[in-house]
């Protein structure tokens, strides 16, 4: 036995064994288990937060468009195109309303603005309002 080994040793081959090669993929199995996950988990709450992100950062573009507004101060009007060539134009493009609502019977005195990242959405009600993640969507 032995000797076969000792045989084999000196022989100059070169290459992997069947069992060198089915350990590594195992090894490479036990990796992707533990990682695929993990992303998959950091990508779920980078959405989350995009979509969070975006409603925030149109918040000041519907306060400048409602103090714009001449006479009386109102969201009246108020689209996502008014707001990205007036106010801001590198906007998400995830923001999928944006709209004035009624607040208290009066019309114009609120808005909405929501987005979508993947598989997750955030809405803000505003003046004021805070922003809901995987919330209803804007009426």
């Amino acid at each position: 036995m032995l000797s076969t080994l000792r045989q084999r040793i000196n022989k100059d081959e070169s290459g992997f064994t069947l069992i060198e090669l089915l350990v590594v993929l195992i090894i490479i199995g036990v990796l992707l288990a533990i990682a695929v996950p993990s992303y998959l988990g950091f990508r779920d709450k980078a959405q989350k937060t995009a979509a969070a992100a975006d409603v925030r950062e149109a918040e000041p573009s519907a306060e400048a468009y409602f103090s714009d507004q001449t006479p009386q101060n109102t969201y009246t009007g108020m689209t996502i195109a008014a707001l990205r060539n007036t106010y801001d134009s590198g906007l998400s493009t995830a923001i999928d309303v944006a709209k004035a609502e009624t607040v208290g019977g009066v019309a114009g005195a609120g808005y909405c603005i929501h987005a979508t990242v993947g598989s997750h959405t955030a809405t803000v009600n505003g003046p004021g309002g805070s922003v809901v993640q995987d919330g209803a969507a804007c009426a």
